[in-house]
């Protein structure tokens, strides 16, 4: 090796290095921060998304005005799929939503990068208070766990997890201009190898049912969702709303068919989350729905998680609209339970992914630079 190899060759490890030791530095910083915090609030959220189908949204130092003293901490992250405005669709009308418009979303992967930048404009008490998520890929391609790769060595110190993603969601999915995901793809598995190679919490969206179903038609969506859990054992995959959604209603036996995937050890790294107002309305539908909701979160405390699902609010009582509709849920909860709801869950998950995504990144970075 010639002396400038050898020099050029130095100077990207120690440039690595001092990179990796300094993400370290940051993470064990906010690690901190967010410890000292936590008994102070009295929610978390899993599931929050700060921007909306036209990558608008709330800054994020309103945002923790609206968090105020209320909620702790917040996985955080954009809408990965713009809407496109067409002129030959709706004319001078700019669609703000998915339902306003006939015309297609796509995949927007600056999302990641503008997440990154409004995060790393916080301070480090104020970024300990979110776990941002990687949401700019396309599921059906198999060069989504490349994006992701890609973003963590960009942004080192910042992401936890990947999500809210989706595969199959009501009005949606036929509307993403491209291949269609699909839970038998390739390209997910790869996906979720990555996520938990690199310790990533996983926050996947898709609905248990198709909208509309026919009496006795069975929910192909759920066998095709457990054999892809099956597959992943090591990546920690969260399932958003327990995949109900608008139309989507709860399957036949949803709760039974809950609590056996609960027992299966198989699956002890699937956790649920029961945000969306759309969720709630299920859930507390009845007093005999929230009894039975309730009774399976007091026998499994430990696999669910609160979320608000809330998209760039305004202020904080249309922020927690879907934490007060829970409060006849809440109060049927044993003390241990609703604390594991509202809060350590969620510590317990984004703290270790923390850990982990950092540890990949101090490794990874360094073979980079070299």
């Amino acid at each position: 090796m010639t002396r400038g190899r050898a020099l050029r060759a130095a100077f990207f490890l120690v440039g690595g290095l001092a990179i990796a030791v300094a993400t370290w530095a940051v993470g064990r910083m906010v690690g901190r921060a967010a410890s000292e915090q936590a008994d102070t609030y009295e929610v978390n959220d899993c599931h929050f998304h700060l921007t909306n189908y036209i990558q608008q949204g709330t800054d994020i130092h309103d945002f923790l005005k609206i968090m105020g003293t209320k909620v702790g901490r917040v996985a955080l992250f954009g809408i990965p799929l713009q809407q496109q405005w067409s002129y030959g669709n709706t004319g001078d009308f700019a669609p703000t939503y998915y339902l306003q418009t006939d015309a297609p979303l796509y995949y927007y992967s600056f999302t990641d990068a503008f997440i990154a930048t409004v995060y790393k404009s916080l301070t480090p008490a104020e970024q300990a208070r979110f776990d941002p998520m990687i949401t700019g890929f396309n599921p059906a391609d198999m060069y989504a766990a490349d994006h992701v790769r890609r973003v963590l060595t960009t942004f080192p110190g910042v992401f936890s997890g990947i999500g809210e993603f989706t595969i199959h969601k009501e009005f949606v999915s036929s509307k993403i201009a491209g291949e269609t995901a699909s839970l038998t793809n390739r390209a997910l598995d790869r996906l979720l190898d990555f996520a938990g190679e690199a310790g990533l919490v996983a926050l996947l969206h898709n609905d248990a049912d198709m909208p509309f179903p026919r009496p006795g038609q069975e929910p192909y969506q759920l066998v095709q969702l457990r054999d892809l859990f099956l597959r992943h054992p090591n990546t920690t995959i969260i399932w958003a709303h327990i995949g109900l959604g608008r139309v989507v209603r709860p399957v036949n036996d949803q709760i039974g068919i809950v609590e056996r995937a609960l027992a299966n050890p198989r699956l002890a790294n699937i956790y649920f989350d029961i945000s969306w107002d759309e969720t709630a309305k299920y859930i507390v539908a009845s007093p005999e729905t929230i009894k039975a909701v309730a009774d399976l979160i007091n026998r499994y405390p430990d696999r669910f998680l609160f979320g608000t699902d809330e998209v760039a609010p305004t202020d904080q009582a249309s922020y927690l609209k879907v934490y007060t509709l829970y409060s006849p849920l809440l109060a049927q909860l044993t003390p241990d339970a609703s604390e594991k709801l509202r809060k350590k869950n969620y510590e317990r998950l984004f703290d270790d992914a923390r850990r982990k995504v950092r540890a990949w990144e101090r490794t990874n970075i360094k073979e980079t630079r070299r």
